[in-house]
């Protein structure tokens, strides 16, 4: 009995409903699940196939129904002898993985029909009939459809056109994929073949997740496996990485710092997230003297980053030699990748969050971020970027790419109100949250040029030293915003204090408040 990918108790209580990779069958239907297992073989949108869960019914929104129906034990077999015989009938033959699951005592029979390597596929139109016709099919939302004129053509223009991430790669071999890593991502994602996973070897538990194939005695890793379970995926495709650039001068400064992130496609991915995190994102708090509640903002929603990112390394080209590159600087944070999106897409698409694929690059490292919960596909990158940064109350993000589609750019500007942090050796230092108070903000729109304390407190029209030290002066300094002008000695008579690069930012971002 084989063993999915997937956690399917978990999919069916997430109420998954039907659609483009997921139908539900309440019995046996042999003409209805051939065309469907045809369809998803098909793949027309290279979202890596489908599933076709036998014994499980659905209600009329297509949301799975508790207690599934089930099949009784006397089926198994004669379904599964059936299904053999079936499968043959599609042209040419296509066998889906079968694997026999339990969902509150009730026997599912869950077919796993990953995009094929041999499309265009066509089935029967009944699988039973004396006189067969065949027909090629999609799907299409949560319908098999046969597919005819345009969309006919092409398909079969799709012919021996197999994604670069699925196809075998004959340079390497199936000891290069990492036993460790695919335990470790079937235990992550829950799935049940993690039971299995330390009694069978490297090339079952790879053929298992579909990650290898070819025949017995000369099987072959898939691009899709060397990418996210080897540990140096560069070794087959150069310049898989993440560079992540800091440029404390602006993009046009003679200094930058420069950090490298290679490995695994998913750990690369979060270790680069984290360090962003890290190290450049810091959150402002503006306190106002007229009321409670506080303004918080961040120079660059995490949230935005991560969609960005992530969507970088799902659409990004293996077979180009060139790295994703995240450039930051105290204005703007942008990612480049290479190439850019299909002509089909428009810029202004881009930029009103109204973007749709019609077909993605790389089916499987999409299928295995959406198992990570690293991405949701299915073109909401780009909305979701648009919504953290307005939830943010960041400027909208821009969307660049050329005449020829070579590149694709995501800026995404700094929070004008944000502070900028202070940077030493290539790291971003000082404390997370830079405060404005309302009493910081009077101080600072009362420095003018180099002042002493005294003078400060005069335009202030404070009193008392204490008070205008606790409540003014060192906030004010915690947050970078002003300096001294001896740093060194702090008491000496000859200090006086003026406002930072940071500081007059602030007042230029504040310049319509009082």
């Amino acid at each position: 009995m084989s063993k999915l990918p997937i956690n399917l108790t978990d999919l069916l209580r997430q109420r998954t409903v039907e659609g483009e990779r997921i139908e539900y069958k309440a019995g046996w239907n042999p003409d209805a699940i051939i065309r469907t297992v045809c369809a998803f073989a098909n793949d027309f949108e290279n979202l890596g196939g489908g599933y076709v869960v036998i014994g499980q019914d659905c209600d009329a929104n297509g949301q799975p129904v508790f207690p599934p129906v089930g099949l009784a034990d006397n089926q198994l077999d004669k379904i599964q002898q059936e299904l053999l015989a079936d499968c043959q009938l599609i042209q040419p033959p296509f066998f889906p993985v079968l694997s026999i699951e339990e969902v509150e005592g009730r026997k599912l029979i869950v077919l796993w029909a990953p995009g094929g390597q041999n499309r265009p596929y066509k089935a029967p139109e009944a699988v039973t009939a004396n006189k067969k016709t065949w027909h090629y099919y999609i799907r299409r939302y949560s319908s098999t459809v046969e597919a005819k004129g345009e969309t006919e053509q092409e398909l079969l223009s799709l012919a021996a056109k197999v994604p670069f991430d699925d196809r075998y790669n004959q340079s390497a071999r199936i000891d290069d994929l990492s036993k460790p890593l695919m335990q470790a991502f079937l235990q992550e994602v829950g799935s049940t073949l993690a039971e299995d996973a330390p009694e069978l070897s490297v090339e079952a538990l790879a053929r298992q997740m579909n990650v290898a194939g070819g025949p017995t005695e000369a099987p072959w890793p898939k691009n899709v496996g060397l990418l996210f379970f080897n540990e140096t995926p560069e070794r087959f495709f150069p310049c898989v990485q993440i560079d992540v650039v800091w440029f404390p001068e602006g993009a046009g400064g003679d200094r930058f710092e420069e950090k490298i992130f290679k490995g695994p496609l998913a750990r690369m991915t979060r270790e680069a997230l984290s360090y962003i995190q890290r190290n450049f994102l810091r959150e402002t708090v503006i306190k106002h003297p007229d009321r409670a509640e506080a303004t918080r903002v961040w120079n660059f929603p995490y949230a935005a980053i991560e969609e960005a990112l992530v969507n970088a390394v799902y659409h990004r080209s293996y077979e180009e030699r060139e790295p994703i590159e995240v450039r930051i600087s105290n204005e703007e944070l942008v990612i480049l990748s290479f190439p850019g999106p299909d002509r089909s897409i428009r810029l202004e698409d881009f930029q009103a969050g109204r973007a749709l694929s019609r077909r993605y690059r790389n089916r499987r490292i999409g299928e295995f971020l959406k198992e990570l919960e690293m991405t949701e596909g299915r073109s909401t990158g780009i909305p979701k970027i648009l919504k953290e940064m307005a939830a943010n109350g960041s400027p909208a993000p821009l969307f660049e790419t050329d005449d020829d589609r070579l590149s694709f750019v995501i800026r995404l500007p700094r929070h004008p109100l944000s502070l900028v942090p202070s940077v030493g050796g290539g790291e971003v230092t000082g404390e997370v949250t830079g405060e404005v108070t309302g009493e910081v903000e009077r101080l600072l729109r009362a420095v003018a040029g180099e002042m002493s304390r005294q003078q400060i407190q005069v335009a202030l029209g404070l009193k008392s030293e204490e008070h205008f030290r606790t409540a003014y002066l060192k906030p004010a300094l915690i947050a970078k915003v002003i300096e001294m002008t001896l740093p060194d000695s702090p008491r000496s008579s000859k200090q006086r204090y003026r406002l930072t690069t940071l500081g007059r930012r602030w007042l230029d971002a504040h310049s319509g408040g009082g």
